[in-house]
């Protein structure tokens, strides 16, 4: 790579246009559009089974648990 002291203002001046389109190319989205970007995240998120649905007890437990404690309540007032 040629010194800048070296080079002609115009050739310096063409050098670093180069250089910086370079530079935002690398900056450039692969998406279009942000639906494009959020189905390709939600798509790679499948793949590594980040959506996958674990069955839980808890709901179930809090159900059965209140209902004991309203029972309890009624018996004990009745």
């Amino acid at each position: 790579m040629e010194s800048i002291r070296r080079q002609t203002p115009q050739t310096a001046l063409m050098s670093l246009e180069a250089q910086a389109a370079s530079a935002r190319g690398g900056f450039a989205c692969l998406f279009s559009t942000a639906e494009e970007y959020e189905t390709a995240l939600i798509t790679e998120r499948r793949a590594q089974g980040r959506y996958t649905q674990s069955r839980s007890y808890w709901p179930l437990v809090l159900f059965v648990g209140c209902a004991l404690i309203v029972a309890g309540t009624v018996l004990l007032f009745a």
